[in-house]
């Protein structure tokens, strides 16, 4: 019997099924359509999406070459280096024959610095694809990373050659040449890049930059428009032109113009970013936390609105709703590493570094390569008072990633912070490249170089510096400490002057004016420009900082130094410098106790500030109240547990009321490795020798502390000699033991322990 028209209908629709579900469980099927998919989402720039599908692709076939090759490409455009060079890596053992894959590599290991391995692999690219454009640029690009700028020209030159009708090579020669100075040469270039594509947009982008860069306004904006016409939907052009206002000082024409612009952006994040990352880049953070507020609210499920948002919260210190924000971030996925470094400056900013720390390195385990969670991680060691590692940290974030100027410029601080001025100024230089129209790198570089005496090269410096940002105090404030160090100081108080004009709210320009007159020592000419100043900003707690310290450290006006630091704690709770000499005016008046009740009134609005603990331990010490000493110097090094000062000075307390030998021989040589130059250090390390029995030990140390002090120009110290000559004692030196004796009386005939030194010295007569 035939089977009936219906049956035959049926049986076809059930072959079809069994068809299409045989073709979605075929491997080769569903790998292709995640590789598909992920080519899709890279085509529009939607690169962590791609990411996943490529991922997927490989999870069903691991030796699915194009899927690696897509999450590589995918990874450099998402910034992660590391797991970039292992996709190109195994794309390359799967198709040895990938050649953009192997260019890929080649300029990787370009950006890393790692110059031989990228010459291996364009040394096969070049046996492989002599006549490769790609190849001679990419051999530009090495030449250029090893400062072989005449070689760099040469290869962009054959790679023109190879294929005259492509932008790219133009374009790039342009940027050599730029480097190497030839600026009419790169000029040409740029010009021919868009003459061969007059549609590309980044040849148009980059041309505008260079008229930008040579202050050839009118052009630079002629050239931005045209780009901004050629693709209104690119948010490129605008925000170039965006920041060619800003260059020129049109603060106001930027800000109407990214209005404007905005508008013409709902649908793509970075056109409707704009306008408060504008705010954020021009330092205003009160308009761009209201921006990026209505831009996340707008916008609730753009995670990199949500996330700048939750930065600019941390930023104005609204930790409470940043937290908020966060927290719901990690509840959805625990490892998420912006959210992990957002949670780490929350507890940084909220007074917990070790607990910042430790969030930083859990995020450093998913992300190894994350340049941003190196340098807040740096940030929490330094507060932990660990600057070496510290410092170590940020150097990693600079290699890892060079253009993060927040990492240079903590490099630049701590160098400055212990007198490397070598390193100050390869890291200015540094920041001189990153940012060109920035005068803070050309400041910094002079600075080093005004240290070393090379004053015609740091007034080079200061003169661009001057140039570039004409209405900024940075590059004024450097010529005044050029011209008071060289003591013209004429020229030092107006160029001070002219700083002040411009930020009349600048503690370093004020500073300046102050201390051109003490160097002349007219010391109410300095009182006078404080006053003068205050009068102008009066709500400034850093002025009135200036004003006490000159009260108190060269006119003696305990009184009024003692009005101006209450004054400048009043309007900044948090100024500690205020504080601190707030408490070291009450002691000089003999207000001991005043001065501890002072601290630790601190503490309350300053509970990470290990030198209110310190002073406060001294303070004890004096007193010879050694339990309370201790417990003060404990407390500061559980804030900074490798703080030299805490350190010695708790070692000492320990000496003094019977504590632990060995404990004390730890901290004393810690506090020896942190003040190498501190005849302080020297002593107590010797004093812990003398107590173990080691006496020749101690001598050597006590003699070092005498030679530091020579050489730090320190009062002739009565406990350093009682030490010594115990020590000198005890090695059977009894002439040297006598002589240190009598130099203790001598210094101090009051000294604490005058009775055991005449004990001891009529002990050694008899």
């Amino acid at each position: 019997m035939r089977p009936s028209s219906a049956f035959r209908l049926v049986l076809a629709l059930a072959l079809i099924a069994t068809l299409f579900v045989g073709c979605s469980r075929d491997p080769n099927v569903r790998k292709q359509k995640y590789y598909e998919s992920g080519q899709r989402y890279y085509d529009k720039g939607q690169y962590r999406e791609a990411a996943i599908q490529y991922k997927n692709a490989i999870q069903i076939d691991s030796t699915y070459g194009n899927a690696h090759y897509g999450l590589a490409q995918a990874l450099l455009k998402l910034q992660q280096w590391n797991p970039a060079y292992q996709e190109l890596a195994r794309t390359l053992e799967l198709q040895p024959d990938n050649y953009p894959a192997r260019i890929d590599l080649a300029n990787l290991l370009i950006a890393g610095r790692d110059f031989k391995q990228a010459q291996e692999q364009i040394d096969q690219l070049l046996q492989k694809q002599p006549n490769n454009q790609q190849v001679h640029m990419a051999l530009a690009n090495l030449q250029i990373g090893q400062g072989n700028y005449p070689g760099a020209i040469q290869e962009m030159q054959k790679a023109i050659a190879l294929a005259p009708n492509n932008w790219e090579p133009y374009l790039n020669l342009a940027l050599v040449q730029i480097r190497a100075n030839q600026l009419d040469a790169a000029e040409v270039n740029f010009k021919k890049a868009v003459e061969v594509n007059p549609k590309a947009i980044q040849a148009q982008l980059a041309l505008g930059g260079y008229y930008q860069s040579r202050s050839r306004f009118p052009e630079a904006e002629q050239q931005f428009r045209r780009a901004m016409d050629l693709d209104p939907k690119d948010p490129d052009p605008p925000a170039a032109l965006a920041r060619l206002y800003i260059a020129q000082g049109k603060k106001a024409e930027a800000e109407a113009f990214l209005k404007q612009v905005k508008t013409r952006f709902p649908d793509n994040s970075t056109g409707y970013r704009m306008l408060g990352d504008f705010y954020f880049a021009t330092g205003d953070l009160d308009k761009a936390v209201a921006e990026y507020g209505v831009v996340y609210h707008d916008h609730p499920k753009d995670l990199q609105v949500e996330k700048n948002y939750i930065q600019l919260l941390i930023l104005k210190n609204r930790l409470d709703e940043a937290t908020k924000l966060n927290d719901a971030i990690l509840a959805s996925n625990a490892n998420e590493t912006d959210a992990l470094i957002y949670r780490g400056q929350i507890q940084l900013r909220g007074g917990h570094p070790s607990d910042a720390a430790q969030t930083l390195q859990t995020a450093l385990k998913n992300d190894p390569d994350n340049a941003v969670a190196h340098y807040h991680l740096g940030l929490a060691l330094d507060q932990m008072g660990n600057p070496e590692r510290a410092v170590e940290e940020w150097r990693t974030a600079v290699r890892l990633r060079p253009d993060l100027i927040e990492a240079q410029r903590a490099l630049a601080t701590a160098a400055m912070r212990k007198g490397d001025m070598e390193t100050l100024e390869q890291t200015a230089t540094e920041i001189i490249r990153l940012q060109p129209a920035s005068p803070d790198g050309y400041a910094m570089r002079a600075l080093s170089k005004i240290d070393r005496k090379q004053f015609a090269a740091a007034e080079q410096d200061i003169q661009k510096a001057i140039d570039i940002a004409p209405q900024s105090a940075t590059g004024y404030i450097q010529m005044g400490n050029l011209k008071l160090v060289e003591k013209q100081y004429n020229e030092a108080g107006k160029a001070y002057q002219e700083a002040l004009d411009r930020d009349p709210n600048s503690n370093d320009a004020l500073n300046g004016v102050m201390n051109t007159y003490l160097a002349q020592n007219q010391t109410d000419k300095a009182i006078a420009a404080a006053n003068a100043q205050i009068a102008k900003s009066p709500n400034s707690s850093a002025f009135y900082d200036l004003l006490g310290t000159v009260l108190f450290n060269s006119k003696k006006d305990f009184d009024g130094a003692e009005a101006a630091f209450k004054k400048s704690a009043e309007l900044d709770k948090n100024n500690s410098d205020a504080l601190l000499k707030l408490g070291q005016v009450q002691v000089a008046k003999g207000s001991t106790d005043q001065a501890i009740l002072t601290y630790q009134q601190s503490l309350q609005n300053n509970p990470r500030e290990a030198m209110f603990y310190i002073l406060m331990g001294e303070l004890y010490e004096s007193k010879q109240d050694w339990g309370k000493a201790r417990d003060a110097y404990q407390k500061a090094l559980e804030i900074k547990p490798e703080n030299p000062l805490a350190s010695n000075n708790l070692a000492y307390v320990m000496l003094q009321s019977g504590g632990n030998v060995d404990m004390a021989l730890s901290l004393a040589q810690t506090a020896r490795r942190g003040m190498p130059d501190s005849p302080n250090a020297a002593d107590t390390l010797g004093w812990v020798f003398y107590q173990k029995g080691a006496y020749q030990s101690a001598v050597d140390l006590f003699q070092e502390a005498l030679k530091l002090g020579e050489k730090n120009k320190s009062p002739d110290d009565a406990t350093v000699h009682y030490h010594l000559g115990l020590a000198y004692e005890k090695t059977g030196q009894t002439d040297l033991a006598r002589q240190h004796l009598e130099r203790v009386l001598k210094i101090n005939p009051n000294y604490s322990q005058a009775a055991d030194v005449k004990k001891q010295l009529a002990q050694l007569k008899s």
